[in-house]
Order: C-alpha cells, then structure tokens, then sequence
C-alpha cells in the first residue's frame, strides 16, 4: 500500500484513539469514578503500564476494564503499524526509485547530462526531451526534481562519482547550468578530465568568465542575458526573420525544419561537389551552409564546393528530405 495510504490510516487511528479516550473515562465515570481517577485508569489500561487499580473494582468494572484493554490496544498497535508502515514504505519506495533510474541510466548511450535545473535548465530540458533526446538532469535539491519525466538524479554535480551514475562515460552532451559561474568552471573541468572527447556547453553569468570556462575546456560558451538581448534586437530590426527562425527551430508549426549533419567517412558524398552529389535532386534538403574541420562556415555554398568527411553540412528540409540526406551523409 502506498505511504500515502498508510498515513492516513494512522490519522484515522489516532482519531479512534481519541475516542476510545473519551469513551473510556466515560465509562468509568459511569461507574463511579471521579474525573481524575476515570482518566488515568483509562490511560494506564489503554496503555498497559500495569500500575494497581486506582480504586477497588467490582466484577463489571473489571469486564469494561478488559473490553477497554481489547479496544484500546488494538488501535494503538493498528497506529503504530499504520506509522511503520508509512516509514518503511517511503525509505523503499525512494530506494526501488533511484535503483529503477540507475538501470533506466545505465541502459543509455549518447544522452544528454543536464546539471543544473533552475529557470535556464528547465528550459533546456525540456526543448531537449521535446525532440525526442534522452535526459538526465543532475540536481541537489530534490524538489526541483520531483514529478519531472526525464531521468533525474539528486546530487552534486561537480561530484565525479555523481557524473559517473549520470553516465557521463557514454553520453554525448553535458550542460552546465549550475547557478554560479564558479560552479559551472569547476563542473566543466571534472567532466573534462573525465571524457576528454566530451561536448560540453556552459552557461555563464559574467563576460570576465567566459574565456575562463573556454581554457578549461567548454565547447561552447553561452550567456543567456546576451542571447536574450540579440534576439530581443532581432524582432525589434527582423522581427519576420527572427519569428521564422523561431518557428523552424521550436515550433513545430511548420512542415520545414533546421538540421546539422555530419558526413560520414563512409558516405559517397566525400571528395564531390555539390553539383555532382546531386543533393537537392537526390533528397529535396537545401544545403544553407556547410562547416569544416576547423570550424569555418561556408553560407551559400556554389555548386563547385567540394564535401569533405568531417564537415557538416546545415540544411533546411521536410523530415523526410532530412532523413534522406542524413542516410547519404553517413553511408555508401
């Protein structure tokens, strides 16, 4: 039975009890007794302290001092069940949980860490979760992740054995989101040592640590007081642009979506041209940009740009026409 359950059938006892309280030094008022003396005869019975009779009893105030000690020892020991119930059944409950998350875990490759679930990390997680990616948020305070969907995991972040059961040896993406730029250096430097190959995005709070998250091993930096000011000037300058962007990107209103994707060293698009991968005519994907190796874009590539393995080409598309150019992308 759950602990709800349990709890409140305790408080129904302790109702009970009350009444086998009130019924008992009634009782025994009826028969004689003063207040005082009814009471605490009540009492020491209910309770089977085992003093003396407080006063002397006849045959029937020993059969109603029985019948109380069935009644009354019965519903103190149906409150104590009902309490040891509750108790046991919350401590197994969060132990069977956090067992159930360390297998749900355990069974995941190529996930996505998010540390740090105030207003920034909730809204990453869930645009994440909303495109189908596998989470785990990282957090210490367990409010914040109550009834949350995702996989969650009470904790410190910058603790490498907490990382470790977050399954940082086999995600992809960790976030550090953690309220202070300090919190999110020291986690960016033990996710570093602990996967070098890692891809690490990190917020920050002050320009003064930007350069310093980047040196200790951040892929991408992000302030989101600066974001939210660019794209606050973009609807004010391109407020059609920024909302298409917008739309592409988050909605889901529109049939078009933005995507990046690799090529692969096994696909055939590596070593040709655009013009002689017939891209568009092959999937019906627009190529928009292509990035290489080192990071430079190329923005409108001309039909003569050669495709390389390792550049990743961002490509504008229907699902279908983005699947398609992501299969030539990574096979022959």
């Amino acid at each position: 039975m759950p602990p709800v359950d349990a709890m409140r059938r305790a408080r129904i006892g302790v109702g009970a009890l009350a009444l086998v309280v009130a019924g008992g030094t009634a009782g025994y008022l009826i028969l004689g007794f003063s207040p005082m003396n009814a009471l605490y005869q009540t009492v020491t019975t209910i309770t089977t302290v085992g003093f003396a009779e407080i006063e002397p009893m006849s045959t029937r105030e020993r059969l109603f001092t029985i019948a109380l000690i069935l009644v009354g020892v019965g519903t103190a020991l149906f409150i104590l069940s009902s309490l040891v119930e509750a108790v046991v059944d919350g401590e197994l409950a969060k132990v069977l949980g956090r067992q159930r998350m360390e297998r749900r875990i355990a069974r995941w490759s190529g996930h996505v860490i998010i540390c740090g679930y105030g207003r920034v990390g909730r809204s990453i997680a869930s645009l994440v979760d909303g495109n189908g990616a596998e989470v785990v948020v990282v957090d210490r305070d367990a409010e914040r992740l109550g009834g949350l969907h995702v996989a969650t995991l009470q904790g410190d972040a910058t603790d490498e054995e907490v990382l470790r059961q977050a399954g940082i040896d086999r995600a992809r993406v960790l976030v550090a989101a953690l309220t202070t730029d300090a919190d999110n250096l020291f986690l960016t430097v033990t996710a570093r040592a602990l996967r070098p190959d890692l891809f690490i995005v990190a917020r920050v709070r002050q320009e003064a640590s930007e350069g310093k998250l980047a040196s200790a091993g951040a892929d991408r930096v992000v302030n989101p007081q600066r974001i939210g000011g660019q794209r606050m000037a973009a609807f004010v300058l391109q407020p059609h642009v920024a909302e298409f962007l917008d739309v592409v990107m988050h909605d889901g209103s529109l049939e078009f979506r933005l995507e990046e994707i690799p090529v692969a060293p096994t696909s055939d698009l590596g070593g040709r041209s655009l013009r002689d991968t017939h891209i568009r005519d092959r999937t019906g994907a627009l190529i928009l940009a292509v990035r290489d190796a080192q990071g430079t874009f190329t923005t409108n590539p001309s039909p003569e740009t050669v495709i390389e393995s390792g550049h990743v080409l961002i490509a504008i598309g229907t699902e279908t026409q983005l699947k398609a150019l992501a299969a030539a992308a990574s096979s022959t």
